[in-house]
């Protein structure tokens, strides 16, 4: 039987910023129900898992527990352990594919018995700041036991390659339908939403979207506000990891906070430019930012401090910028594009952005577990054959 039926545990919560894990399974959930359980939450409730729906074909499990310890700590495994196995025996869910988003969930694979075990590596979780000292040891584990790692780009391909005999390169993909100009919904309450949030901040806009945290090069920020008074910089994304009051003020900084993925489109709308003001440290080596693609899609010009996989991938229509001079530098450059370097960008985009999609991503993924599932029955049926003849 194939499985139907993937067991994802995430530390990203599903209605936090719309990326990787949301793309990839809302799309697979047309071959597979997914469970996509997070992180506990403290409660003083009750022990319990909370549902409710994540889209078509995805629920969302949040467990809730009276312990304080952060993420999936040891101690809040314990608990969700038997948690998680009462809900598989519950539904009567027998085939099932395990994917991982953090090794720190390893353990819980104790008691289950999945068809197979995917491991998505989108980040370097161990760089980042606050990392737990065991996640190395368990991402080792995890990935002896997988049978597929996925990895969201090269630098991390480039990482991982060695230690598993199955892994996939699958950088960050778009929706382009979803960014491109054509494709803009004509829903008015965004129109109306976004002229709300910056119709009053002055033209030329240059924006950024998504999570700001510690690899973000926040004095570059700065000096991009401070460059020329007359710039709009917007940051949309919440602030996580770092403390709020450290983010810099000025009177042409502009910080918008979270919002929807429908919104994001009429957003970058009204923006000249688009950011990507990464700081380069441990935690931005391998980082393979989704908004490259979109940014594109929209019909954006893209600047962007030197993260390998962006120079890598698309440093042929980003312009990448070593130096905060450079930097402020290439923004002049895209403001002052002509029209013929304009039509010149925006098809070298169209066909970069033509070359990935979300959709063919999960198809490929799909399309491995399928093939990676059928070569295990072979090896079982072969086996059993040996012995039998043996």
């Amino acid at each position: 039987m194939h499985p139907k039926t993937l067991v994802v545990f995430s530390h990203l919560r599903w209605n936090f910023v719309f990326q990787r894990p949301q793309h990839l399974l809302s799309r697979l959930a047309a071959h597979y129900r997914v469970l996509f359980i997070e992180e506990p939450i403290h409660d003083g409730g009750k022990t319990r898992l909370e549902i409710s729906a994540g889209g078509p074909g995805v629920s969302i499990i949040r467990p809730r527990t009276p312990l304080h310890s952060p993420g999936f700590a040891d101690d809040q495994l314990n608990l969700l352990g038997p948690m998680v196995a009462e809900l598989l025996a519950g539904a009567e869910i027998g085939q099932y594919i395990v994917w991982f988003y953090t090794p720190l969930a390893l353990p819980l694979l104790e008691g289950l018995q999945p068809r197979a075990i995917v491991y998505d590596c989108m980040d370097e979780l161990s760089a980042f700041a606050g990392a737990p000292p065991q996640l190395r040891e368990r991402e080792a584990q995890l990935m002896l036991r997988a049978n597929l790692v996925l990895t969201g780009g090269p630098s991390l391909y480039e990482a991982k390659k060695h230690f598993h005999p199955h892994v996939l390169c699958l950088p960050s993909s778009v929706d382009a339908d979803h960014f491109s100009v054509d494709g803009r919904s004509g829903d008015e309450a965004l129109v109306k939403r976004a002229r709300e949030l910056q119709g009053e901040l002055s033209e030329p806009r240059l924006g950024y979207f998504g999570v700001i945290d510690e690899r973000m090069d926040l004095d570059l920020v700065c000096r991009l506000a401070d460059a020329d008074p007359a710039w709009s910089v917007i940051m949309v994304g919440p602030i996580v990891k770092i403390d709020p009051d450290s983010v810099p003020r000025r009177p042409n900084l502009h910080w918008l906070g979270q919002q929807s993925y429908e919104l994001l489109p009429r957003l970058i709308e009204g923006w000249s430019v688009g950011l990507l003001p990464f700081a380069l440290n441990e935690s931005t080596r391998f980082i393979s930012p989704t908004k490259t693609l979109e940014y594109m899609a929209a019909g954006k010009p893209a600047v962007s401090t030197p993260i390998k996989d962006v120079a890598t991938l698309y440093g042929n229509v980003v312009r990448i910028a070593r130096t905060p001079d450079e930097f402020v530098a290439a923004c002049v450059a895209a403001l002052e594009e002509t029209p013929a370097n304009r039509r010149d960008r925006l098809l070298a985009m169209q066909v970069t952005v033509s070359r990935s999609s979300w959709a063919g991503t999960a198809a490929a993924i799909h399309a491995a577990l399928v093939d990676g599932l059928a070569a295990t029955a072979r090896r079982g049926v072969e086996e059993r054959t040996t012995e039998q003849l043996a």
